[in-house]
């Protein structure tokens, strides 16, 4: 077996996590692939024994399962660099929430032999792709969770065109517009007020970012459908995001946004579901009254 691991250099409590896989796997038929900066950060940081390594340069790398080792932003960050390769990527949190990287700390060992018995569910997750107009080249115009447009250099709101099918339905005037996945709905598009939506849902969130009408709310549409943005700012341009990974655009710069022709395979525990997680990060539904 090949396990490919990722993991949040900036955060040292990953080296008491990769040390016992590091002990867990030493005996088993398993190498294990580590990325380059995560290699060198564990070498010069640790006295771990990194035996059955490989190094992973540029993304060129099979595995049969990839772990995250970190919060969401580092699980985000490994779903880009598995890419289409499908392979699964389980998340080990050692950040604050963690709705993507749910495996906590002192389920690791159960996770690392659920594993290698094969003992776990695979969840298919939707991306978003995007294309613009302009002919600005991305090196991974996909997100697992969100995208988003937002002002830039300027204290002004922009105007965000939105079409749906090649329909306009509505002219923004906000801070910013988030189109995303229901993977996304607990993230950034929670945060301005979007819904909750269960991961397996077939559909594509628009929540706008402090709109200038109390009366526009978060619109919820099939994936199947095209989403396109026409952005105007006094600055003459726009910042877009995609899970994070931002780049400034020309105004004239118009966003075709569809479903990708891919999926992410996630890797969840048995018997935890979707609204375990709402309930124990969220307290969703939770009665506090005594």
């Amino acid at each position: 077996m090949r396990i490919a691991i990722f993991g949040n250099i900036f955060r040292t409590v990953i080296l008491s996590h990769i040390q016992v896989m590091f002990d867990f796997f030493n005996d088993k038929n398993v190498v294990l692939l580590l990325d380059r900066e995560l290699f060198d950060f564990v070498r010069n940081s640790c006295d771990c024994q990194m035996k059955n390594t490989e190094i992973i340069e540029n993304d060129d790398f099979q595995a049969d399962i990839a772990l995250s080792i970190g919060g969401d932003g580092t699980f985000l960050n490994t779903a880009a660099r598995v890419g289409r390769k499908k392979i699964p990527v389980l998340g080990i949190n050692t950040g604050r929430l963690g709705f993507l990287a749910d495996i906590s700390g002192e389920d690791i060992l159960l996770a690392l032999n659920a594993i290698l018995t094969n003992t776990y569910i695979l969840e298919e997750r939707n991306l978003i792709q995007v294309e613009i107009s302009d002919g600005t080249m991305l090196d991974y115009p996909f997100a697992l969770n969100e995208l988003s447009v937002q002002k830039q250099d300027s204290s002004s709101m922009i105007a965000i065109t939105t079409s749906l099918n090649g329909n306009k339905i509505h002219t923004y005037q906000a801070d910013g517009l988030v189109i995303s996945t229901p993977t996304g709905s607990t993230a950034y598009s929670m945060s301005v007020g979007g819904p909750l939506v269960v991961p397996d849902a077939q559909d594509f969130i628009l929540s706008p970012v402090a709109s200038h009408s109390l009366t526009v709310r978060p619109l919820i549409v099939p994936d199947s459908w095209v989403i396109e943005l026409d952005v105007h700012s006094r600055s003459g341009s726009y910042l877009m995001a995609l899970d994070g990974r931002s780049k400034v655009l020309d105004q004239n710069a118009k966003l075709r946004i569809t479903k990708a022709n891919f999926k992410l395979q996630v890797v969840k525990q048995f018997n935890h579901t979707f609204f375990d997680t709402l309930k124990s990060k969220l307290l969703w539904g939770v009665d506090k009254r005594n």
